[in-house]
């Protein structure tokens, strides 16, 4: 499988906070913000910026003297023992505030031996997943899920997927050409939200954002009722600025 990447702002923003992790790490007894700023060459407002989201995923903590030193997630990540189930922790408490801050049910999905798998999602009371009346590993097609993790492969991937997998007619917006599909993945921009405009599911709306992370596909996606369709591109936005914390987990 042949991967179509194309570096993302969250993908920066979350290069970034590897160094800013890696610098503080050497420093075993702390290191202030301006010697991080001086050691990584970051512009000392976007430091902040990156410090500020560090502090909040628990990967850095600020001691006394104001010094900046590694946190208890970046100690729980960095074992070996017990290092997956500390990741879906990881991941679980970063999706619920996505969840929080956009309104909406959110998802991180992967694609993985040519499949499409949902692996954690966020829902609430007030934040209801979709109901997955067709296998999503089925309905790439139709979802903003799925239409995300193809427009990351390559052409000759894509085709593979879609002979594998049938292009049903799942309501009347769904798209069933696989020639049209193709045209729309290869003239999507990376950094423009994928959306299901209730192609997948009447009565539900989503949009999905690419996430990188080494040689691996993925996304974030959120879903919410067609009632709040006018919401959705702002939420696509937020989840978008708001992806590197995710980024930054599977990275480490």
């Amino acid at each position: 499988m042949a991967l179509k990447h194309e570096p993302t702002a969250p993908y920066h923003s979350a290069q970034d906070a590897l160094r800013v992790l890696e610098t503080v790490a050497r420093h075993t007894t702390g290191v202030t913000d301006t010697d991080l700023a001086r050691q990584t060459g970051i512009d000392p407002e976007r430091l902040t910026t990156l410090l500020r989201m560090l502090r909040r995923e628990g990967y850095v903590e600020q001691v006394t003297d104001g010094a900046y030193v590694t946190g208890d997630a970046l100690t729980r990540l960095g074992s070996a023992h017990d290092r997956e189930q500390a990741l879906r922790e990881t991941l679980q408490r970063t999706l619920d505030r996505l969840r929080d801050s956009v309104g909406a049910a959110v998802y991180l999905s992967r694609y993985v031996d040519g499949e499409i798998k949902v692996a954690q999602y966020a829902d609430g009371p007030t934040t209801p997943v979709v109901n997955e009346w067709v296998d999503f590993r089925y309905s790439a097609h139709a979802t903003a899920i799925g239409k995300s993790l193809l427009g990351q492969l390559d052409h000759n991937s894509r085709r593979d997927h879609l002979s594998r997998h049938k292009m049903a007619r799942l309501t009347s917006r769904t798209i069933t050409s696989d020639r049209l599909l193709l045209h729309r993945l290869e003239s999507q921009p990376p950094t423009v939200p994928h959306l299901d405009l209730q192609e997948y599911a009447v009565g539900t709306v989503c949009a999905a954002v690419p996430i990188t992370a080494g040689s691996s596909v993925g996304c974030l996606a959120l879903s919410l009722p067609v009632e709040h369709a006018h919401r959705l591109r702002q939420a696509a936005d937020a989840l978008n600025r708001n992806a590197a914390p995710v980024l930054l987990s599977l990275a480490i």
